[in-house]
């Protein structure tokens, strides 16, 4: 989760802070910064972290604590939000793909939703409500014995193939 309001920096832009290439940043410094600040999004495969923790790390000051409290507009990963929706990850970005749910924002390679959108998606999932599908204890409508049941084109066939069978035998005497 990146919080609301605070930006957030790959390690192409911890390595431009501390003045070094990106090789040499996680070749010399990578371990020792990642023991100390932690990842804002631990199940993503791009590694993104608060840019006031990289810092005050970088300045030799004690890494600030994120803020603890939930906000609406907090930036969550596919994870998380699959987790507040009770699904998978591959279906978050299935939905977000066919239009079911936000393409999200992007940062730094990642897509994210805001929590605000993921807990209105919860809270009001499409189908629910007025006017939704069959109500909790109406019978289901009756269903056809047979695809083609009512089909006028079966009384005409059914008397071809009686013509047809009557020629035939008619032709056997």
């Amino acid at each position: 989760m990146i919080p609301q309001g605070r930006p957030a920096v790959n390690e192409s832009d911890i390595a431009q802070l501390a003045d070094v290439s990106l090789s040499t940043w996680r070749r010399q410094h990578a371990d020792d910064f990642r023991a100390h600040v932690p990842d804002l999004l631990p199940d993503s495969r791009n590694r993104l972290y608060d840019r006031g923790q990289v810092e005050a790390y970088l300045a030799g000051k004690p890494v600030p604590a994120l803020p603890e409290e939930e906000h609406l507009d907090d930036l969550l990963s596919a994870g998380e939000v699959a987790g507040l929706l009770g699904i998978s990850t591959g279906t978050v970005r299935a939905y977000a793909t066919s239009g079911h749910f936000s393409p999200g924002v992007t940062v730094h390679g990642s897509r994210l939703w805001p929590r605000r959108e993921v807990l209105e998606r919860r809270d009001n999932a499409p189908g629910r409500g007025a006017g939704g599908g069959r109500r909790a204890g109406e019978p289901q409508s009756p269903r056809k014995t047979h695809p083609y049941e009512g089909d006028p084109r079966l009384g005409i066939a059914r008397e071809a193939l009686a013509a047809a069978a009557a020629l035939q035998d008619n032709d056997d005497d």
